[in-house]
């Protein structure tokens, strides 16, 4: 089911992350860079998210969105939040596309999806994580900085922390350059689903 779900997904329209509004439900959704951070320059334009999520319901049995509470325009308002705080990046340069789906299904989505489009920024591909990080809790602030605060400062907490980087701002571009060039985003949403059909096929 994750991959239908995946594939559902796409042919959502894209919509502006800051002006996602409120909504009831849980589900899935992926986020899309069109600036001109330099280090992002292969993403703008292209029908490849930055970055893939998932939003647990509020009760893991609810059967409706309503009992799903608004989790998945929680989410995303947190990430639009953050997004908004580093010093170098636009919250109008990111979109998103987010599609509610049945309680439990949410997971493997969300799996399917990463491994469909290696976004630099979730932390399993390792590149570029740290955005979906808290600084809410005396044992996270005192954690080394993640790549994304190295490379996107602005969050109070990760810059006020004394342990300093996990990776200097030199390793994590080259990271990148590196993941984007070996795994070239996909630039229309046609060239999407026949890698999803393609992976179906694997």
């Amino acid at each position: 089911m994750g991959p239908m779900i995946g594939l559902a997904l796409l042919a959502q329209p894209r919509v502006p992350l800051g002006k996602v509004g409120r909504f009831y439900g849980s589900g899935v959704y992926a986020i899309y860079y069109r600036g001109d951070f330099d280090a992002y320059n292969p993403l703008k334009g292209a029908e490849h998210p930055i970055y893939v999520g998932k939003a647990d319901p509020k009760d893991p049995k609810a059967d409706s969105p309503i009992l799903q509470g608004t989790k998945l325009a929680d989410r995303l308002g947190e990430h639009a939040r953050n997004i908004g705080r580093a010093s170098n990046l636009n919250l109008e340069d990111f979109e998103c596309r987010h599609l509610v789906v049945v309680s439990g299904w949410q997971g493997s989505a969300e799996t399917f999806l990463i491994r469909l489009y290696e976004p630099v920024w979730n932390s399993e591909t390792g590149i570029c994580y740290g955005l979906g990080k808290h600084g809410d809790a005396s044992t996270t602030r005192a954690n080394k900085r993640s790549p994304w605060d190295t490379l996107h400062p602005g969050r109070t907490w990760a810059a006020n922390g004394d342990q300093g980087d996990q990776h200097s701002e030199v390793s994590i571009r080259a990271r990148i350059a590196k993941h984007l060039q070996e795994h070239p985003p996909l630039w229309t949403i046609e060239e999407g689903v026949e890698r999803f059909f393609a992976a179906l096929r694997a």
